[in-house]
């Protein structure tokens, strides 16, 4: 039996990276997110949009890696009670207390291995007279620098098992699972799962890892507001001398425009735009298939098998079991017309 809903929302990521002012550069000029901070080696950064101190932390790490993940309780009693649950479900490690931009936060680790920390209490970006909007309800003016993400939007992880990770942060924390793609030879094995915190279409995503090393990252995304945002993006990387992965194009699932790249520190990034918003309480989990277009609406290309690799590298996340008696195979989305 599902949970009432104790999370409000994605707060932050952290990433490492054996790149860090590299990486840091970046996110300031070309992606157009604000420095808030530093710690030792690790910096603090925010999208223009975003009411809090940070949502991105760069760390010094020898490879791109997930550090942890944040999330925001809708209330100090969720957050009282979110720990109550992770404490007896073992997976809990608790409670760290110096955290810039928030009180103190408890950590878990899911059963994919991947860590989390869920807080309350945050410290609110004010900006400074120069930063300030004509808007009341915007945290800082519009920059218009780099692509000028306005927020964080999801992040996705590699599971070693899609299907008990979706369960388990659906059963303890109160996720909604939204939606999840299965390949049209292989209806019951599902490689990607969309669960969320709110009314948008996932926060947080799961892809088959196969590799078997834990807690392992392929993305997280940040939005923009409008397809020509994620349009002007792509011209901005190009120019930039940074070659786009995948995209653009449109997701099936979360129907999302999409843009992947990679950072200078090798971290994948995703920039999205569009999406729908469901308030449906008793919302049933949509399955699709690949040539349904779940990963490209427009069914018109392949996905490229370096989107299969995850963080740290350790191999690619497929090939799938079944895959492997099929010389060639890495990944169904690799097939015109299925990704």
């Amino acid at each position: 039996m599902a949970r009432r809903q104790l999370l409000a929302h994605l707060a932050h990521v952290e990433f490492f990276s054996p790149k860090l002012e590299e990486s840091v550069t970046f996110f300031k000029e070309v992606l157009g997110l604000e420095e808030s901070g530093r710690e030792g080696r690790s910096v603090y950064l925010r999208c223009w949009g975003e009411y809090y101190q940070h949502s991105v932390v760069i760390s010094e790490g020898p490879e791109p890696a997930l550090g942890h993940i944040g999330w925001r309780t809708h209330s100090p009693e969720a957050l009282a009670e979110a720990v109550q649950i992770l404490e007896a479900s073992g997976q809990g490690e608790g409670w760290y207390e110096s955290t810039p931009g928030h009180g103190r936060a408890y950590r878990f680790r899911g059963p994919g291995g991947h860590l989390n920390e869920v807080f309350w209490e945050v410290e609110r970006y004010i900006a400074p007279p120069g930063l300030r909007s004509t808007y009341p309800a915007r945290p800082q003016r519009f920059t218009g620098r780099g692509i000028a993400a306005r927020q964080i939007d999801h992040i996705t992880v590699a599971s070693l098992d899609v299907m008990k990770d979706t369960h388990w942060y659906c059963e303890t924390l109160g996720f909604r699972f939204m939606e999840y793609s299965v390949p049209d030879e292989y209806p019951d094995l599902i490689v990607f799962a969309q669960t969320t915190t709110n009314e948008k279409s996932h926060d947080f995503g799961f892809v088959a890892d196969f590799s078997g090393v834990p807690g392992r990252i392929n993305h997280f995304a940040l939005f923009v507001p409008e397809t020509k945002d994620l349009l002007r993006a792509a011209d901005i990387l190009l120019e930039a001398g940074i070659p786009i992965e995948y995209g653009p194009g449109e997701h099936g699932m979360g129907e999302q425009e999409y843009l992947y790249f990679r950072e200078p520190g090798g971290m994948r990034v995703e920039i999205n735009s569009g999406g729908y918003r469901n308030y449906v309480p008793d919302w049933e989990p949509i399955k699709w298939v690949a040539s349904q277009g779940s990963n490209t609406m427009y069914r018109n290309t392949a996905m490229p098998d370096s989107m299969t690799e995850s963080f740290p590298l350790a191999g690619q996340s497929f090939p799938e079991p079944a895959a492997m008696a099929k010389p060639g195979v890495i990944n169904f989305f690799g097939q015109p017309g299925r990704g």
